[in-house]
């Protein structure tokens, strides 16, 4: 038996495909032609193993090879998978020698005639572009794709195809910069989101700017790591972008989802999931709008025909609120959103301001997360993330849990990302609903109200540290402030129970002094050891600040002063 193929070895192998495209084409549009081959290649692999099966059905019951083979050129034999007509099966596109771009969009539309479901996914890829696609490039990509067989079964395992796809779509994001946040919310904070939000199966989920589609996946994998049956789930989105409309398509057939209702349009000024001429309702809502956006369709809005918005719509140039109204309207009573939005939306004024005040005494808004900066493609500001809940516990009823997550994240060269430690601590602090010394705080919406209506996260839980203690007399005369070593700050986030008697004496009840055998910072980081950087920063930082005071000085200046006098009454300056 052959071996199967690696996740390392399926991404390397697609990553290796821009290397072809390269030359008279941006970077940012070979995602369209690498997805579209790729999804090409699948679609017809996947078909001929039902072939294979529909043949041996036939064979089987006692047709010969021939008459089986023909039986299994009827399209009514394939429903559970797509039907590949001749002229777009692989078999026949691998040798193809000239105008192969117009044969490869032949054969797009022949396969979406035949499958209503793709409508539109494939023919939104024109591979007939002969200024950046020539048949020497097409032909070096038919090429590359035929190197493997893309079966189900020639995966290690059943999700590698969607996996690999997503990996390819982040690499895409990073290539893309900016516009890569066009289409793509980092896997970490998506995982955040979906983790707070909780999804069971029996759900009802919906994404309004499903970009490529990996909010819903993640909600179904959120129910296969819980032991839920992740097929149980009815899955539902909208993008503008027809390009980006396609690939989320492509990523859930891809995934192996064939009933999520992906539907293109503008999502504000004209919403597709309806029944009966109202908005579709659903359990968990989940997105990642774009930041205040700008011509979002506030004249439309103002008429709404659905009753999105209740409490007013906000300035023509930032739609953010606009968004998360349409998400609580799509909501059914017991419903949840997570949102990711600009801070901005926290605190702007005007009209904004009604709104929030709106959401907030109809007591809708259970918490906001503020995330640290430069997680996001193409922005470097932090954003947050608004957990709206219709159905809030008793015990969490006109309050509002503010968590600012700001400080702890990785670093990165390009972009920081969430660490596993720093997604568990948030949805610990937001499972638990209790206040947290410098992270986390509930507060009463009376309180808000107070603050008229002000959501800025630092106003409620603020990491900063409290600002520099300063003794003048410690300055003037030497030794450590007890009370500076035990503020509560210092011990807790600094200190974090190091024993200061291995570097201090205590002088009196006020102050301490660095222990007679410490000369210099040398020998008080020797002194130190393996202690955290964080301590012996603190540690020296209070050498530097108390350990020669400013009477010290005084007499080092004076004793030089007499020395300076001694040598110049020698020389015979008086």
């Amino acid at each position: 038996m052959s071996q199967k193929i690696t996740l390392q070895q399926l991404e390397s192998f697609l990553w290796k495909t821009a290397d072809i495209l390269r030359g008279n084409m941006d970077a940012s549009e070979f995602k369209d032609y690498i997805f579209g081959m790729m999804f090409l290649k699948r679609l017809s692999d996947s078909f001929d193993e039902a072939q294979e099966t529909v043949i041996a059905y036939y064979m089987s019951k006692g047709k010969t090879e021939a008459q089986a083979i023909v039986l299994a050129q009827d399209e009514d034999e394939y429903d559970s998978t797509f039907f590949i007509p001749q002229n777009a099966r692989w078999d026949y596109l691998k040798d193809l020698k000239h105008d192969i771009g117009a044969e490869l969009n032949k054969a797009t539309e022949a396969i979406e005639e035949h499958n209503s479901a793709l409508e539109g996914v494939l023919v939104s890829i024109d591979f007939n572009i002969k200024n950046k696609l020539s048949d020497k490039k097409l032909r070096d990509l038919l090429s590359h794709f035929s190197m493997h067989r893309l079966r189900t079964a020639d995966f290690e395992r059943p999700d590698l195809l969607g996996t690999a796809y997503e990996y390819l779509i982040k690499m895409f994001a990073d290539s893309a910069g900016k516009k890569g946040g066009e289409f793509y919310t980092p896997g970490e904070v998506v995982k955040l989101l979906v983790s707070l939000l909780k999804p069971h199966a029996g759900m009802r989920i919906y994404d309004p700017t499903a970009g490529s589609g990996g909010m819903l996946v993640q909600m179904r994998n959120y129910l296969a790591i819980h032991g839920e049956n992740a097929a149980n789930l009815s899955l539902a989105g909208q993008e503008m972008n027809l390009n980006t409309w396609a690939i989320c398509k492509m990523n859930m057939f891809l995934h192996g989802v064939y009933s999520a209702d992906i539907r293109k349009g503008d999502t504000l000024r004209d919403p597709q999931h309806k029944e009966q001429g109202q908005l579709m309702s659903f359990d968990r809502v989940i997105a990642n709008p774009p930041f205040s956006l700008k011509g979002w369709g506030k004249e439309e809005c103002d008429s709404d025909g659905y009753g999105r918005f209740p409490y007013g719509t906000p300035p023509k140039d930032a739609g953010d609120l606009a968004f998360v109204q349409h998400m609580i309207a799509s909501l059914n009573d017991e419903g949840m959103a997570g949102i990711v939005m600009p801070h901005g939306v926290l605190f702007r004024g005007s009209s904004e301001k009604a709104i929030r005040q709106g959401i907030l005494e109809d007591d809708l808004l259970e918490a906001v997360v503020g995330l640290p900066s430069g997680l996001f493609y193409g922005t470097g500001i932090p954003a947050c993330l608004l957990i709206i809940n219709k159905t809030k516990p008793s015990a969490r009823k006109n309050k509002v849990l503010f968590i600012n997550s700001e400080l702890e994240f990785q670093e990165g060269k390009n972009q920081n990302t969430l660490r596993q430690i720093d997604i568990e601590k948030i949805v610990a602090t937001f499972d638990d609903y209790q206040d947290i010394k410098r992270y986390a705080k509930v507060v009463d919406i009376s309180e808000i109200s107070e603050n008229d209506f002000n959501l800025n996260i630092r106003r409620y839980a603020d990491t900063s540290p409290p600002p520099e203690i300063f003794d003048v007399r410690a300055i003037l005369h030497g030794g450590v402030p007890v009370r500076e070593v035990q503020d509560a700050y210092i011990q807790e986030e600094i200190l974090d129970g190091f024993d200061v008697n291995v570097v201090f004496n205590r002088r009196d009840d006020d102050y301490y002094d660095f222990k007679p055998e410490i000369g210099d910072k040398e020998e008080l980081r020797i002194l130190l050891g393996e202690a955290n950087a964080s301590i012996i920063t603190q540690l020296e930082r209070w050498w530097d600040k108390y350990h020669v005071s400013l009477h010290q000085l005084d007499e080092q200046v004076t004793n030089a002063e007499l020395v300076m006098k001694g040598y110049l009454a020698e020389l015979g300056y008086e």
